[in-house]
């Protein structure tokens, strides 16, 4: 390691030592962590095999409760308006910075209201096709929405979710029109898809493993910038020659604003912890989910800076809450 680097590395673990020691006396009580999807979504499983391993290094319970709703946006205000005292803790997707362009009176600051802990990893999509339609390769469904536009339905999470953008960005990559049908969450899909109700769905690839090694439903391609070991032999949409396609999806912890940086650290530091151990490792690689490493200030400012780019791919889509 080089001079400077080891110096800037030494500070940085001196200054997270003298700010956590204020965190000793935390937590004496059970933390709740409101995650603002429904269950069996990837903001759902993802946390729970997370605090899990949080909980037992804490000494305390943790109750993950799932608080869906106008796009997240029920869930995650609810945690903008609770007491800060490091007890109650969002975990969010990356629709946590497209809310603001989509809902104008949030009741809530999206960047200013929240401190943000650590992220729990990135999460490929799998562009999952239903049986039904009789679709081996992108290039048969693009081929059949250009035959009859408008004629092929795609499902999202909800309008404006990183699910629905993500849609958004093949669709206008392959050139292609098809209708919206918004759901609550993955698992309806999943379920809609396999009764050959809706056509594609940009899936999360925790939730889509299952059903395409099960053979229920078509893995076409991966919205990610390489191949999954989970599933090689699906190529990647860049691949395949779909240039601009690719959204990042993320999910990450957050607490109320004002909550204490010395909590704050403690969180950060436990949550990377946990994440760092081999079971917790294991199962998050089984389910496709990408190492994202990043301290809280890092991440604050990759909120704010989605916020911002997420909003241009909202105009840019014209994309409206109903």
């Amino acid at each position: 390691m080089k001079p400077m680097r080891l110096l800037a590395s030494t500070t940085f673990a001196l200054a997270l030592a003298v700010s956590t020691a204020g965190a000793d006396n935390w937590p004496v009580r059970p933390l709740h962590v409101i995650v603002p999807l429904g269950a069996g979504t990837t903001t759902d499983i993802v946390p729970r095999i997370v605090f899990e391993q949080v909980s037992a290094q804490l000494g305390q319970p943790i109750i993950v409760e799932n608080r869906p709703g106008a796009g997240t946006t029920t869930g995650t205000g609810i945690v903008a308006k609770a007491n800060p005292d490091g007890y109650t803790l969002l975990v969010n997707s990356s629709a946590h910075t497209i809310a603001p362009s989509l809902y104008p009176a949030l009741g809530y600051d999206a960047s200013q209201d929240f401190a943000a802990i650590a992220p729990l990893g990135l999460v490929p999509s799998v562009l999952l096709a239903s049986t039904t339609k009789g679709f081996k390769h992108v290039s048969d469904l693009v081929g059949a929405a250009k035959a009859k536009p408008g004629t092929l339905n795609f499902a999202s999470a909800g309008i404006g979710t990183a699910t629905h953008l993500s849609a958004v960005r093949f669709n206008n990559s392959a050139g292609i029109e098809a209708v919206h049908v918004p759901f609550k969450a993955a698992p309806e899909i999943l379920g809609e898809m396999v009764a050959g109700r809706i056509d594609y769905f940009l899936a999360p690839i925790a939730v889509a493993l299952p059903f395409i090694r099960d053979g229920k439903l078509v893995g076409l391609a991966v919205n990610a910038p390489g191949r999954l070991p989970a599933i090689p032999d699906v190529p990647t949409l860049s691949e395949l020659g779909f240039t601009n396609a690719d959204y990042s999806f993320w999910l990450a912890i957050f607490v109320p604003a004002k909550t204490s940086r010395a909590i704050v650290d403690r969180l950060a530091v436990e949550t990377r912890k946990a994440i760092a151990e081999p079971k917790v490792r294991d199962k998050l690689a089984a389910l496709g989910i990408e190492p994202m490493q990043l301290t809280p200030d890092a991440l604050d400012a990759l909120v704010a800076r989605q916020i911002v780019t997420d909003a241009e791919l909202v105009r840019a889509a014209g994309i409206g809450a109903k």
